[in-house]
């Protein structure tokens, strides 16, 4: 019988690369976003089920959670989430709780749906996308990092509960993905006095991207953690985080920040 993949935000990037792999590879997948009416492409696949999900949206999430676990689920893919980038001082309120809800409380309803389906079969995955950014921090990302260094430190809290029950909490870190997210998935906000910097940050980060991955890479990431069959936590992906984050451990923390410093800021 085909395993099936639950995958949150699955209306482009990762997530519909996510579901266009795991569908070629056999699997049921159940892909959800927020307006399933303008997909056109995985409602053309077999075995690919479209479910509306907003994930700021809690009574939402019960209702698709429930029609998920009545088709069957043996992996929920938390991939739903956006970035805010910008300076403190310039982000708004309604800014920040948009933030928190999409990333990191979004997440948390999802997976906790799901828990008591998983605890009485006594099996489940749940692999959470964090980013390159949850393990270490960009100038000008404050909120973004705040979300993502917590959905990190949840998972690896997660999985000591969750392993008593033949649950298993993985996590994907990728670094930089050629999708639209600079432009459909980016948030941004803004204070006169950080001009000068956001801009220089800016111009930099763009210069880094040039070295991101296509989103089948990290997809493929994704199903290596769903099936290697290991207990292992966390999984950094693309050749640009696994970069990064080997030189933040090699370095140090403050070696490390002092070098984020003058890369992204020129100071």
């Amino acid at each position: 019988m085909n395993k099936t993949i639950f995958i949150t935000g699955a209306s482009s990037g990762l997530g519909k690369a996510t579901a266009k792999l795991f569908q070629s590879k056999g699997w049921n997948v159940i892909a959800t976003m927020r307006n399933i009416e303008n997909e056109s492409e995985l409602s053309q696949l077999e075995n690919v089920t479209l479910l509306p999900l907003d994930v700021t949206d809690l009574e939402n999430i019960k209702s698709t959670a429930q029609k998920a676990i009545e088709l069957g689920v043996d992996v929920v893919f938390n991939n739903a989430g956006y970035g805010l980038i910008g300076p403190l001082e310039g982000l708004s309120d309604e800014q920040i709780i948009k933030q928190f809800n999409t990333n990191l409380l979004g997440v948390l309803r999802v997976t906790k749906e799901f828990i008591p389906y998983f605890r009485e079969k006594k099996a489940g995955m749940f692999v959470t996308t964090t980013s390159i950014g949850g393990l270490i921090a960009f100038p000008m990302g404050s909120t973004y990092h705040a979300t993502k260094w917590a959905l990190e430190g949840w998972s690896e809290s997660l999985a000591f509960e969750l392993n008593a029950f033949g649950i298993d909490v993985k996590t994907v870190s990728p670094g930089g993905i050629k999708t639209d997210f600079m432009s459909r998935s980016i948030d941004t906000g803004s204070n006169s006095a950080y001009d000068e910097l956001f801009g220089v940050m800016l111009q930099n980060s763009m210069n880094m991207l040039e070295n991101s991955s296509e989103p089948i890479q990290i997809a493929e990431v994704v199903y290596e953690a769903v099936t290697d069959g290991k207990k292992q936590l966390r999984y950094v992906a693309g050749a640009d985080a696994r970069a990064l984050y080997a030189q933040r451990l090699e370095q140090g923390d403050e070696k490390f920040r002092t070098w984020m410093g003058q890369e992204f800021l020129g100071r």
